[in-house]
């Protein structure tokens, strides 16, 4: 998936000239832009931190929103969900303070009380010079989902992807190295 917050949104014909269909967005006011600028043209995940009066903008034009993490974001879905909407869940791994994600310890509760499918996980690991500092991270997001038979991974940037997918991502998130 070709994360496309450096792509101005008069800019996305190149992406579709060159064969780009399914894109994340990190800001829901450009999600909305794209998509209404080019209707049904893009399949688009929302990959950023979600805030709960966000979700009602966003739910009529994504695939998958990967950053499903609080309580207000499930409230807000419960009210504003569309048949195909469905939720990858944001996990913090790491147990960073300062990042979003539920607690692994918290997952299932988590799950059970999602209003929308949840067709898989999401992680975003310590920020690292050494991709290989991610591993574990991935790793243990992988053992998460298989636990509980869940099919999406969303993990790895374009600094870790290739971790990523050696530890069984099924979504990666390349940007800044494709528009090089």
């Amino acid at each position: 998936m070709l994360a496309a917050k450096y792509v101005p949104i008069e800019e996305s014909g190149a992406l579709l000239e060159a064969g780009i269909e399914l894109v994340g967005e990190n800001r829901a006011q450009d999600l909305v832009a794209r998509a209404e600028a080019y209707p049904g043209r893009f399949t688009i995940d929302f990959i950023g931190a979600l805030q709960s009066r966000k979700v009602k903008l966003i739910v009529p034009y994504v695939r998958l929103i990967h950053s499903v993490a609080s309580e207000s974001v499930l409230t807000q879905l419960e009210k504003h969900h569309t048949e195909s909407t469905r939720a990858l869940i944001e996990v913090n791994v790491a147990g960073e303070e300062e990042k979003a994600g539920v607690a692994p310890s918290e997952l299932d509760h988590f799950i059970a009380r999602c209003p929308v499918p949840v067709v898989g996980l999401m992680t975003m690991p310590p920020l690292a010079d050494d991709p290989e500092q991610s591993r574990e991270s991935f790793a243990t997001l992988r053992n998460l989902a298989q636990e509980r038979g869940l099919e999406q991974l969303s993990m790895g940037t374009t600094q870790d992807f290739g971790v990523a997918i050696e530890e069984g991502a099924t979504i990666v998130r390349i940007g800044s190295r494709l528009l090089r």
